[in-house]
């Protein structure tokens, strides 16, 4: 469920409440009674589960993806040299 934010218009008390999507938003300040206003905030998740961060993230695996992509890189530069070296040449027997 998702947690909101509200902010009191006249006494400025600020607090948070766990709703349901379903669940009508508080229009009332729980400390004097005044309006209250749904404050626009960053979502908080939690990733929940094995495998986060050690199998999906750890700098070992990141550098090591990295490295591979680096060695595509060059692959891909030596062949794309070889390709242009190869049709800028012009025969001469033919002219």
């Amino acid at each position: 469920m998702p947690i909101y934010e509200y902010k009191c218009s006249e006494c400025g008390y600020e607090f948070e409440e766990i709703q349901k999507f379903s669940d009508p938003p508080i229009t009332v300040c729980p400390k004097c009674g005044g309006k209250v206003y749904k404050k626009i905030s960053a979502p908080a998740f939690k990733f929940k589960g094995s495998g986060w961060y050690v199998t999906d993230y750890s700098k070992k695996n990141y550098k090591e993806a990295s490295e591979k992509k680096e060695d595509k890189k060059e692959v891909t530069k030596k062949e794309s040299k070889k390709k242009s070296e190869g049709t800028g040449a012009v025969s001469s027997a033919n002219t």
